[in-house]
Parts: structure tokens; C-alpha cells; sequence
């Protein structure tokens, strides 16, 4: 089921973009919303229909998102700054990428930021990425090192290239995926969550299947809000299907009650109390939801330090956003996937599942099945 979607979006041109595919002639699926907020009882996985939209790999579009008058207001509430981008690709001596490289970026002594290339050997570092003024940062008081290896090139920003390095090292990589799921389950995901729930499990299993080679791990994170019967509840990496499923089967949603929830304490949990590999060729962590943190001075600090200590242990954060969100939450969630090295997903109103879905202010897309897309999200990144 393919269509592409041509957006009218708060900018008007769109850079890099390119359309692919048709939308089949398959009825829309009908939603029978009951009073409990679940769905018809037709919940099998493979329902609900999403898109993707990696600003990474369309940066002119972010950057002229980002500076447009329309969106001053959104990018300015949680204070992300993307200007200062410094891509970077690490390679071995025979030009073949190399993952889970250690890259950090030096201003003299002091240590800025530590990141993980991915599969393709490809991360980023955003200098100032914290901070609402990034004028007067001057490259040449900088370095990269490469695990442990001082980097002798220049530092080129983004607009001027790719830093590429080619070093002389064996990298122990284990053929192991690591997947956890982050899921909001407060009252506002009834429309949703029982069609999700399916849709993750069915994840697993045909990664599973694509996979047979690679040792798969997998955890859940739900979260409610503070005040609820429980702020997180968590299962941690098991190689077991099963235990995974068990899990998430028996979540259901409720609490809430004002819009924002704990997304900091599930993004906490997920990246400090999952014991993540060190040496995994493959780290992702979906964050699924409908409604932002709260936008407490603390809360911030808390995003920040999980925000950093992700791009750190090289998990990619992939949000995957549900019905009620606002153009804060979007924006927000596309800067923890940039900050991550990750992309965006969200889920769209074509398969009629749920209330209204916010359009996101994006390019040309393909709309795909939700579980369809994740699996191949991460048969990507698995490579």
C-alpha cells in the first residue's frame, strides 16, 4: 500500500525531495470508535499507516524550516539549536564504512561531545546544539578524535562537506540488534494503542525472521505521567520473543489527564536503565507517542542528558508520532531524532485508525504500513 503525499507545508519549496510509488486502489480501513476508546476489535497488525521523513538526509528543507517566520516560535520553546552541523564518516583503509567507530569532538582540553557511527559510518556532532547563540564558534579551536585518535584535517561545517576519516583499526562489532519501544499508554492513546500493540509484536517477530543470523534483543518502556498509577514500567532486553509480547500485550492505556506526560522519565529509563551493548551493530529506540514533556528549567536538563548520553552510546532515537500532537511536539520530536542521528516517523489518517493526525510540515513522503515501515527502518540500520 504506497502513495505519495505532496504536502503543503510551511515552506513552500522543497529541497531534495524525491517521490516514488502510487497509492493501490484499497479502501480505507474504517475506526469504530467504542467508549473505552479501543478500536472494533479488528486489531490485527499491519492497520495503521505512517510516514518517514529523515531531516538528516534533507537538511537544506530543515534549515530553511527551521529559519522560516512560521517556525521561529516552536523551534525557539525548547531552545535545540541545529545550525552548527558537523557531519562525519569514518572509514577503514580500504574505504569500507566502519561502525560503532568512538567519535568525540575537543574545544582544547575539554571534552564537547561524544557520538557512535552507525552501520554506514556515519554520525554528527551539533556544536552549540543546546544553546540559543551560536555565533563566534570558530572550528579551528576544535579537534576530532576517533576512537582515541587525533584527527590531523581541518573541520569542515556542513555546508562545506563531510568530514571523512579513514583509520587503520578493527572494530569489535557483534552481529547483535538491540530494539526497545518507549510507549505512551495514558487515556489519550485509547484510539490507538490496541492496533499499536499488535503492530510492535509483529515488529519483532519479522525482524526476528530477516534476521536470522544476528542476535536480537528487545525491551518495552510505558509511561504514564506523574500522579498515575505508574510514571514507568519497563521490561528489560531479553532475547526471548515471547517475554517481549507478553509484555506489551498487557499494557493498556490510561491516566493522563493534562496534555504533557513523563516523557523524560521513559527517555531516562530507556537510555540509563537498559543495558545497552557496547559493542552492537545496531542500537534504535522508538519513541511512540501523542503528547510532549512538560516544559519545566528541569525537564530540559533532563532531555539534554538523555539526548547526549543516546548520541554517546550510539542509540538512534526514532519518535513515531500518534493523534493529538502539536506542531511543538513535532518539532521537538525531529530534533531528538537529529540529535541522535535518527529519523522521524508519524502516523498519518489513511488508514481511517484513530482521531485527526496532525500533517507534519515535510516534503513529498510514501505512506506505508506502520509495522511494514519500522521493520524496514531497521532491516536498514542492521545491514
Amino acid at each position: 500500500m504506497k502513495k505519495i503525499v505532496a504536502l503543503l507545508s510551511l515552506v513552500v519549496i522543497c529541497f531534495g525531495c524525491e517521490s516514488s510509488g502510487e497509492f493501490g486502489g484499497e479502501p480505507a480501513i474504517s475506526f469504530l470508535e467504542s467508549d473505552s476508546g479501543g478500536g472494533n476489535g479488528n486489531t490485527q497488525a499491519g492497520q495503521i499507516t505512517a510516514g518517514e521523513w529523515n531531516d538528516l538526509k534533507n537538511w537544506d528543507f530543515w534549515t530553511d524550516l527551521v529559519n522560516s517566520k512560521n517556525s521561529i516560535s516552536q523551534q525557539d520553546l525548547w531552545r535545540f539549536n541545529t545550525s552548527k552541523r558537523i557531519a562525519i564518516k569514518v572509514l577503514d583503509v580500504n574505504n569500507t564504512p566502519l561502525n560503532n567507530a568512538k567519535v568525540a569532538l575537543y574545544k582544547g582540553d575539554e571534552l564537547i561531545s561524544q557520538t557512535r557511527t552507525d552501520n554506514f559510518g556515519e554520525t554528527n556532532f551539533f556544536v552549540g546544539f543546546f544553546n540559543d547563540n551560536t555565533t563566534g564558534i570558530n572550528l579551528t579551536q576544535y579537534a576530532i578524535m576517533v576512537n582515541g585518535i587525533k584527527m590531523d584535517k581541518s573541520i569542515l561545517m556542513f555546508g562545506e562537506g563531510v568530514n571523512v576519516y579513514n583509520i587503520n583499526q578493527n572494530i569489535d562489532v557483534e552481529n547483535k540488534i538491540e530494539i526497545a519501544f518507549m510507549v505512551d499508554a495514558t487515556g489519550s492513546m485509547g484510539d490507538e494503542l490496541e492496533f499499536l500493540k499488535n503492530d510492535l509484536t509483529d515488529v519483532i517477530n519479522k525482524v526476528q525472521t530477516n534476521n536470522q543470523n544476528a542476535s536480537i534483543l528487545t525491551a518495552t518502556v510505558f509511561y504514564r505521567d506523574h500522579g498515575d498509577q505508574y510514571v514507568t514500567r519497563r521490561s528489560d532486553f531479553s532475547a526471548s520473543i515471547e517475554t517481549t509480547s507478553k509484555f506489551i500485550k498487557a499494557q493498556y492505556a490510561s491516566g493522563g489527564g493534562d496534555y504533557e506526560e513523563a516523557v523524560d522519565e521513559a527517555l531516562k529509563e530507556t537510555i540509563t536503565e537498559l543495558q545497552w551493548s557496547d559493542n552492537a551493530k545496531t542500537r534504535i529506540a522508538f519513541l511512540l507517542l501523542d503528547a510532549p514533556p512538560h516544559g519545566t528549567q528541569e525537564i530540559y536538563e533532563s532531555l539534554k542528558t538523555s539526548l547526549n548520553l543516546a548520541a554517546q552510546k550510539g542509540v538512534k532515537l526514532i519518535p513515531i508520532t500518534a493523534s493529538g500532537i502539536d506542531k511543538s511536539t513535532e518539532f521537538l520530536m525531529r530534533n531528538f531524532a537529529i540529535a541522535t542521528n535518527g529519523t522521524y516517523v508519524f502516523i498519518t489518517n489513511d488508514s481511517g485508525i484513530g482521531n485527526d493526525h496532525l500533517e507534519p510540515t515535510v516534503g513529498a513522503y510514501e505512506v506505508e504500513f506502520l509495522n511494514s515501515l519500522l521493520v524496514r527502518l531497521i532491516d536498514k540500520y542492521a545491514k
